[in-house]
């Protein structure tokens, strides 16, 4: 069967979470390293509370300066994170990265988070209310900087032609955001928004909103699937779909449902664990397996977000067994060199919808 998804060369990328990354910066550091040489397409952030940790914006921003190809989505929550400050961050991490930065849109059904800001609850489809509400106000902000809006006229003193910025006029649920933005328009034009399925619908997210889906299953075996019903709910046109899978290879003696009793607090119960709550699809098995059921995956799939139950373990594995068998099958994109996401995603770059009207008008 060939291959249906939407990403540059027609096939898929792989990303990778450092959630169980340990240790401070040079952890860090050494982390994203060994993925960008190792081939990965993209590393993503998860924004999980951990004592002394940056949050996930401060993780990738660590990283932009560090790598050349890969790709940095860190998770923002839309429920209790304001808007304007979310969205001029990830503006900043687009240009830290040169234009290698995502955002995966969370909204999170947390009480303790909301009493922390001191903001009401939300649950329900309220969280994918707020989470449409922040993605709108926040691609308007990246789009009320036109792209020649920075002129630096030294003869006139003007850094800025007034005339290319814009009011954004955004009125959600409990806030307003005037505009425009305080940090040029990112990059790409637009970062790329990665959101949850379970977050996109009639009267939620609207598809035409986001640029890629988070997509998980019960079990593994029903990944496929899953990535038919969602294509097939949405219709033609549907953003990008990425798959979520819990990964425990058999690795340094042990095969992997063994490691998966001893590793059990890292992903919690059988289909747990995913982006706000969702059920997560879970992998335990050799290397060889492993890329026997992403090359399934990634003939319907855009791509696919790995979540190794022990970084220091399975990354070993995946390095050195499972993403050199994906190439030497021909599975996953070419990691575009000096690239944007959108190239990856194979999306264009749009133009600002404020690029007729001025500020003051």
């Amino acid at each position: 069967m060939g291959n249906t998804n939407n990403t540059a060369g027609g096939w898929g990328f792989l990303a990778l979470e450092l959630d169980g990354v340990a240790g401070g910066a040079s952890a860090l550091a050494a982390a994203v390293l060994a993925a960008e040489s190792a081939g990965f397409h993209a590393v993503t952030f998860s924004d999980s509370p951990a004592q002394g940790r940056l949050n996930a914006l401060q993780r990738a921003a660590f990283a932009g300066p560090l790598t050349r190809s890969l790709v940095l989505i860190p998770e923002v929550d839309t429920a209790y994170t304001e808007p304007f400050h979310a969205s001029t961050q990830l503006a900043s991490l687009d240009y830290v990265s040169g234009g290698r930065a995502g955002w995966i849109a969370t909204a999170e059904d947390n009480p303790a988070a909301a009493a922390a800001v001191g903001r009401s609850y939300v649950a329900g489809d309220g969280l994918a209310q707020e989470a449409a509400a922040s993605i709108e106000v926040s691609r308007r902000l990246w789009d009320s900087w036109e792209d020649d809006a920075v002129i630096r006229d030294v003869a006139s003193g003007r850094y800025l032609d007034a005339g290319k910025l814009h009011y954004v006029d955004f009125d959600g649920p409990g806030y307003s955001v005037k505009g425009p933005s305080i940090i040029p328009r990112p990059l790409q034009g637009q970062l790329p928004v990665l959101v949850p399925a379970s977050l996109v619908g009639a009267g939620l997210v609207e598809p035409a909103d986001v640029d890629a889906l988070l997509v998980s299953a019960p079990t593994a075996e029903l990944l496929v699937d899953e990535v038919r019903d969602v294509r097939e709910r949405l219709g033609g046109g549907s953003p990008a779909v990425v798959v979520e899978l819990d990964v425990v290879l058999d690795a340094r003696g042990q095969a992997g449902a063994q490691r998966l009793g001893d590793e059990s607090s890292a992903f919690g119960e059988p289909g747990s664990g995913g982006v706000d709550g969702a059920r997560r699809a879970r992998f335990a098995g050799s290397a060889a397996d492993l890329a026997d059921l992403l090359t399934e995956v990634l003939e319907v799939a855009d791509g696919v977000r790995l979540h190794p139950a022990r970084f220091d373990i399975d990354f070993e594995e995946l390095s050195r067994l499972v993403l050199p068998e994906l190439r030497r099958r021909g599975v996953l994109a070419p990691v575009p060199l000096d690239g944007t996401f959108r190239d990856l995603l194979g999306l264009e770059r749009p133009a600002s919808r404020y690029a007729a009207t001025a500020v003051g008008n």
